[in-house]
């Protein structure tokens, strides 16, 4: 009898290959040429994708050992991440509630940097879709440290294998990913 996380890491990895691989030439935030794009958007959106990086995500943070109260990052690219696992841990209590971290701070109403659940003291563990720079991980735990909370380590759903895994880890970040570019492109991306 197969494991389930292992049949739901092999689905997961075959929607991300048809939905989020594109091919082409690609511009990335980093202002480099990819001949590919990993618009993980069309998985994390999803209904299977969402169901899956739930489970997957919140038995990679258990596994870990963080213990976090929350989940969640910078927005876009973080938030049905964080929404995922947040929701799979309705069925699989402890429960981990999320938030966002905006790109800037409100100019009305309460002028929050960081929506949803997150409370100063609280100790986090920032999600991401994909990780290439690493530079959005880095800012979300940038703010989420500036507004008072601990953060325990960074889960991505892809890493493009382009060297943020290392910049996190230079700030002190461990990080957990769901699924490779290898997984995805095979072995030379």
């Amino acid at each position: 009898m197969s494991d389930p996380r292992t049949t739901e890491h092999a689905r997961l990895v075959a929607l991300l290959q048809a939905r989020s691989v594109l091919r082409g030439d690609f511009v990335l935030a980093s202002g480099r040429h990819s001949s590919y794009y990993i618009d993980c958007r069309r998985t994390t959106m999803h209904a299977e994708g969402l169901q899956l990086i739930g489970r997957l995500g919140l038995a990679a943070l258990r596994a870990r050992g963080w213990r976090a109260g929350l989940v969640g990052g910078l927005t876009l690219g973080a938030d049905p991440v964080a929404y995922a696992v947040a929701l799979a841990s309705c069925a699989e209590p402890p429960r981990v509630d999320a938030f966002t971290v905006r790109k800037a701070a409100k100019t009305h109403g309460a002028a929050r940097r960081i929506e949803g659940c997150f409370e100063p003291g609280a100790a986090v563990v920032v999600v991401e879709d994909v990780i290439t720079t690493g530079a959005s991980a880095l800012e979300a735990a940038r703010v989420v440290r500036a507004e008072g909370g601990t953060v325990l380590g960074v889960l991505a759903v892809v890493d493009r294998d382009e060297g943020g895994r290392e910049a996190l880890g230079a700030a002190g970040l461990t990080s957990e990913v769901l699924v490779s570019v290898r997984e995805l492109l095979g072995a030379a991306p």
